[in-house]
């Protein structure tokens, strides 16, 4: 793929978007992520750059395009539907056609009022214990078993399986009362809670059920399965930690190490407990995903709070306009842009590189069809 037109896309994203987005991504180990919002196919690769084609941008951005987009909503509402496309499932046509008469349209909210988030700027806050919907979820299980997480873990929105048809993103919308937010959909595939007054090895055999294939090429191919480290509902006391020695099972199955990840002391409730800048624990030189955490271990006993060690896997990037406003996010004309929603997910939200504290509402709905 070319780079992308960076004029372009400043002006449709935004430049802060643009620019929180390629910082997150630098270093990033798994395949580039897809921008939700940007018409074409641009994705955000590992060295910070954007590649593929954008499809506008040259004389609006993407807030001038929301505004008319909602024009046209309120302009359609007071209008009757008279017809409905009727086709498959390879073409426009034929998504339109499962979404209307298929009946396999399904749509995923969230809407959330963070009262207690916090964190400093360029820290990354987790959405999925917070208020209100989906309902806040429980601590984890402790190690060595963890959970592997589906859409019927408390937290995630619940799905139909639709196999041996497959479910893709085809559009999402979303808005947040505060501006300079870029949101990640993931999906959440297994999480452990570490206890934390203690410096011991944990062992962890609790593996996910879903991206666990080797193949590189296979739609769940463990390569982009991503880890971090989630501070719980209880903020951590303040003790200098790192968390050091811990170890997992690559993209081809085999042991290794993750590099030492500096945790932050008085780490604040729903933060990951990362440095600043860094939504994801950095793998070995070369790893490409993770398949399973196999022992988790901290430097020092930290006399409070809750962890959490998450695997999940990356769908799209979410960036939200301004504050208020309703920003949409088509996938629709996207023949490889299309996000894969696997039977079971759980579908999960992270806020990345946060831009400074404060309490927010959020509400995005993301829309899928399957065929």
């Amino acid at each position: 793929m070319s780079n992308t037109h960076s004029d372009r896309l400043e002006r449709w994203c935004g430049a802060e978007a643009v620019q929180r987005i390629s910082t997150a991504m630098r270093g990033w180990y798994g395949p580039p992520i897809i921008l939700s919002g940007v018409p074409g196919n641009v994705y955000a690769a590992s060295d910070g750059d954007f590649v593929g084609v954008i499809e506008g941008g040259q004389f609006l951005s993407g807030l001038d395009w929301s505004l008319m987009r909602l024009g046209r909503i309120f302009r359609n509402a007071s209008r009757r539907q008279l017809s409905r496309a009727n086709a498959g499932f390879s073409s426009l046509s034929d998504i339109i056609s499962e979404a209307t008469s298929g009946g396999k349209q399904r749509l995923f909210q969230w809407e959330k009022e963070i009262l207690t988030m916090s964190a400093p700027a360029g820290g990354t806050a987790s959405h999925w214990q917070t208020n209100s919907y989906p309902t806040i979820a429980p601590t984890p299980s402790a190690a060595p078993g963890g959970d592997a997480t589906t859409d019927a873990s408390v937290g995630a929105p619940a799905m139909d399986n639709v196999s041996p048809d497959t479910r893709h993103v085809v559009s999402s919308w979303g808005t947040c009362s505060l501006l300079g937010k870029t949101f990640l959909l993931y999906d959440r595939l297994f999480q452990v809670s570490k206890t934390m007054n203690s410096a011991a090895a944990e062992s962890v055999t609790g593996v996910p059920t879903r991206y666990q294939s080797t193949t590189p090429g296979d739609a769940d191919y463990i390569g982009g399965n991503f880890g971090f480290v989630e501070t719980g509902t209880t903020a951590l006391a303040a003790t200098a930690h790192t968390w050091t020695a811990c170890t997992y099972k690559d993209q081809d199955g085999n042991a290794s190490t993750l590099p030492d990840l500096v945790g932050n002391a008085s780490s604040t409730a729903r933060r990951l407990d990362h440095p600043v800048g860094q939504w994801y624990a950095p793998l070995a030189s070369g790893d490409r995903g993770i398949k399973a955490w196999t022992n988790i271990q901290c430097s020092a006993q930290v006399a409070t709070g809750l962890i959490h060690f998450v695997i999940g896997h990356p769908l799209c990037w979410m960036p939200i306009h301004t504050a208020t406003l309703l920003a949409f996010h088509d996938h629709l004309n996207r023949p490889f842009g299309r996000p894969r929603v696997f039977d079971d997910a759980a579908l999960a939200i992270l806020d990345v590189l946060f831009s400074g504290t404060g309490n927010y509402n959020m509400n995005i709905t993301v829309n899928t069809v399957a065929g």
